[in-house]
């Protein structure tokens, strides 16, 4: 855990999670690895309370029913949830015939091992950034302090207006996959990892077991 400053610590705070970062970045800690949003929330509470939490995502068309019974138990007031204020945005199905290769620097085909006939699509997450943006921008006066869980540098130019009209940045993130400029704005990061297991799932009353994977990025 990194701290410019204590000052500020006990000021209100909006939480802004960016689910998709969290559930690929938590392979920090190693493979298996899985956390628990209750005791997630509990203890970076132990640093001033949330005036309000939301958990933004990427989800398919028809919510599956474990889906629906996750979202629900986000949405649970503690001791039994998280209380998570949930806002779901589509994943868009996008055509892939080329991606990049930074070796080569140059753009190179796609194609199935099994038939070049097939056709390759990949799962793109839209919304969610700019979700986060609009709301950190729309509830700017209702917060002293901003703590984002992404890694997103997409983000850098609503985290700089905020900063420089005085709003503390902080971050609650697993060691990979956090832009580095974020890591520059933020007046204190909290490394997930040093306390993993204090906010590990496990328990028989933690959280259904499901959460969505972050989508690939369409080149």
């Amino acid at each position: 855990m990194s701290d410019h400053s204590d000052a500020g610590a006990e000021a209100s705070k909006l939480w802004l999670i960016d689910a998709g970062y969290l559930f690929n970045a938590q392979r920090s800690v190693d493979p298996g690895y899985s956390f628990d949003y209750l005791k997630l929330r509990r203890k970076l509470e132990e640093h001033g309370a949330f005036w309000r939490a939301y958990y933004l995502n990427s989800t398919s068309h028809v919510p599956s029913e474990a889906q629906e019974k996750f979202h629900s138990w986000l949405g649970v007031a503690p001791p039994r949830g998280p209380q998570l204020i949930t806002k779901l945005y589509e994943l868009k199905q996008v055509r892939s015939e080329s991606a990049y290769c930074y070796e080569c620097q140059t753009r190179v085909s796609l194609s199935c091992p099994n038939s070049e006939g097939h056709h390759l699509e990949n799962q793109q997450q839209k919304g969610v950034d700019v979700g986060i943006a609009t709301l950190a921008l729309a509830h700017r006066d209702r917060y002293d302090t901003l703590m984002l869980s992404s890694g997103d540098g997409d983000l850098m130019d609503a985290v700089e207006f905020l900063s420089e009209r005085g709003k503390r940045i902080e971050l609650a993130v697993f060691s990979e996959g956090v832009s580095i400029d974020l890591q520059a704005r933020a007046d204190r990061v909290f490394w997930i990892d040093d306390f993993a297991d204090e906010v590990r799932r496990g328990r028989p009353d933690s959280a259904p077991r499901f959460e969505n994977r972050r989508p690939s990025r369409a080149s």
